[in-house]
C-alpha cells in the first residue's frame, strides 16, 4: 500500500508540465558579469504564491513569469518577483524577458509592448545568436521629496561631506518604480557599508524600493551603487534599470544632461553598462544594453 501510494505520487510529481526557462545575464555582453534573470514563460496557471517561492528559489534580485496579456496593446504580460515581493516595474528583467520572449517565439528583429503593473512599455530587442541588444521607454518622470544628504548616506556609513553638493540633493523619483538617488563623491562609493534597519527607516517613509548610490561630475558617464532591502537583509545590485531612468531624468532637470552610460556592479564583480538617453519624440527615458544566454531548459512547479 505504501509503495503503491508512493508510486502514484512519483507518477503526479512527474506528470506536472514542464514550463521553459531562459537564465539570462542582463546589462553585459560577457555571461557572470551584469545582472542575472531567470525567466519562465508559459506561466498562465501560476498562483502568486508559487511565483514568490520560485523566485526565493532562485535567489536572484528579480525572477519573472511571462503570461498572457490582459490589456490592450501588450504582446504579453511580465510579472517580477524579488524574493520578498513582487515589483510592478524593473529594468533588467523587462529587457531580459523581452530577449526571452524573442527567442522562443524565433524572432530576431521584434518591438513589443509588455504589460507590467505600471503600465505598458514599448521594447526594441535584437538578437544575435546568443547576445542580444534591447532598449525600452521607462514611464513618465514623477519626482518625489528632496532628503537630507545626512539621513540618505547615514545608513551605508556615509556622512553628508560626502555628497556630491547642495545642487544635486537626494531625491525620490520614478520611472515607473520610485528610487532615492543621492549622488555621492566617486571616492565614497569605495567606502559603503549598508546598515538594514537604518536604510529601512529611511526607505519605508517615502516609499522607494533601493536606495542608488551616484558618482557623476558632469558629461555622459556615472558610477552607481544600488541598495534595497530583502530577506537577507541588505542587497547589492549589480544593475538596476529601474533606477536608471530616474538618475538620467534627475540629471536633466538639474543639469540638462540628455544621455548618460552608467557604470554598475564593479565592487561586486559583475560589472554592467547601462545606456540612458531621453525619446525626442515622447519624452520619456530610454533605457538599454546587451544581454547575454547563460542557460536554457524547463522547471517544474
Amino acid at each position: 500500500m505504501v509503495r503503491a501510494a508512493a508510486a502514484a505520487g512519483l507518477r503526479l510529481r512527474r506528470l506536472t508540465p514542464a514550463l521553459p526557462l531562459t537564465w539570462l545575464d542582463v546589462f553585459t555582453g560577457t555571461r557572470l558579469t551584469g545582472n542575472a534573470l531567470a525567466v519562465v514563460h508559459d506561466a498562465d496557471a501560476l498562483d502568486d504564491a508559487t511565483m514568490q517561492a520560485f523566485a526565493r528559489e532562485t535567489r536572484l534580485s528579480e525572477t519573472t513569469f511571462v503570461q498572457t496579456a490582459t490589456q490592450d496593446g501588450a504582446d504579453y504580460r511580465n510579472r517580477i518577483f524579488m524574493p520578498t515581493q513582487e515589483l510592478p516595474f524593473a529594468g533588467h528583467p523587462s529587457l531580459g524577458t523581452a530577449v526571452a520572449v524573442a527567442r522562443s517565439r524565433g524572432e530576431q528583429d521584434a518591438h513589443y509592448v509588455q504589460q507590467t503593473g505600471a503600465g505598458r512599455q514599448p521594447i526594441d530587442v535584437r538578437l544575435d545568436g546568443d547576445r542580444a541588444e534591447a532598449a525600452m521607454l521607462q514611464e513618465p518622470a514623477e519626482f518625489g521629496a528632496e532628503i537630507d544628504p545626512g539621513e540618505a548616506l547615514g545608513p551605508v556609513a556615509l556622512a553628508a561631506a560626502d555628497a556630491a553638493g547642495a545642487e544635486l540633493p537626494p531625491q525620490v523619483v520614478s520611472t515607473g518604480v520610485p528610487h532615492l538617488i543621492a549622488p555621492v563623491r566617486r571616492a565614497a562609493l569605495e567606502r559603503v557599508r549598508p546598515d538594514p534597519a537604518a536604510l529601512t527607516a529611511v526607505l519605508d517613509p517615502v516609499g522607494p524600493v533601493c536606495l542608488y548610490l551616484v558618482a557623476w561630475e558632469g558629461g555622459d558617464e556615472a558610477w552607481a551603487r544600488s541598495f534595497f532591502i530583502d530577506v537577507a537583509g541588505v542587497t547589492e545590485d549589480p544593475a538596476t534599470g529601474s533606477a536608471a531612468g530616474p538618475l538620467l531624468v534627475y540629471l536633466h532637470e538639474r543639469a540638462g544632461t540628455r544621455s548618460v552610460d552608467i557604470h554598475q556592479g564593479v565592487e561586486m564583480g559583475r560589472p554592467s553598462l547601462l545606456r540612458c538617453s531621453l525619446d525626442a519624440e515622447s519624452g520619456r527615458v530610454r533605457v538599454g544594453g546587451e544581454v547575454v544566454l547563460v542557460a536554457e531548459g524547463t522547471v517544474h512547479l
